[in-house]
């Protein structure tokens, strides 16, 4: 393991320093953080910015606000973020589940621990383990690290991982390498989708330009 930590660990250095702090993940409160976690799926971040936008407009982006909503008039908000039908019973299945568990306190829920709260969020139809870690690490700070297809290209260009892998499997590689530090786990997850925007592109990846360009199985072999 000591060659891939290292590498993982040197990708995290490499971005940190051409990069800068990140600041993620974007979101005023931790319910707003969590409403994020379920828009952004199978959409890009600045059709969920409008979904939000349009949700703060008319003063629902609570919990409570939320549910008083009905759904016609919530798939109407969020119609910017997409699939505005699924999505909108993805949120009625989460305010369900944090009704249950703290009376749409979504706060109440960080004082579970780490390994009894994830389970619960996996049961939650909709929610799966990219969207519970998001939840977990950047509303609730737990040290759960987000995978993510950026991450898996990455580690799978640097010859960390198949291209085809699990993903515990992935998150317990980058685990095993990084500390399980909340601050740590966010930047490293916010770095990589960065610089996976920046330079390693699912198409014509930019890996002369990269600043981890040294740490790629073969680096002498890159174009000039």
């Amino acid at each position: 393991m000591g060659k891939r930590a290292d590498t993982i660990q040197g990708l995290y250095q490499a971005f940190a320093e051409a990069l800068g702090p990140s600041h993620w993940w974007p979101g005023d409160t931790p319910f707003e953080v969590a409403v994020g976690a379920i828009l952004t799926q199978n959409t890009n971040w600045k059709n969920v910015e409008k979904a939000i936008a349009n949700l703060k407009a008319a003063d629902a982006l609570t919990a409570k606000g939320l549910r008083a909503l009905p759904p016609a008039r919530l798939e109407e908000l969020i119609r910017p973020a997409g699939y505005f039908r699924i999505k909108t019973k993805r949120l009625n299945d989460f305010l369900d589940f944090l009704e249950g568990e703290s009376g749409l306190e979504i706060e109440h829920l960080a004082g579970q621990q780490l390994d009894q709260l994830r389970p619960k969020l996996l049961s939650v139809r909709g929610i799966g383990p990219e969207t519970a870690d998001s939840i977990l690490l950047y509303a609730l700070n737990k040290p759960t690290f987000v995978v993510d297809a950026y991450t898996v290209r990455m580690f799978s260009r640097h010859g960390l991982i198949p291209e085809v892998t699990d993903y515990h499997e992935v998150q317990d590689i980058a685990q095993s390498a990084i500390s399980p530090d909340v601050q740590d786990y966010n930047e490293f997850h916010a770095l990589i989708v960065r610089a996976a925007k920046e330079w390693c592109r699912k198409t014509k990846p930019l890996c002369t330009l990269c600043p981890a360009r040294a740490l790629l199985p073969n680096p002498d072999e890159l174009p000039a």
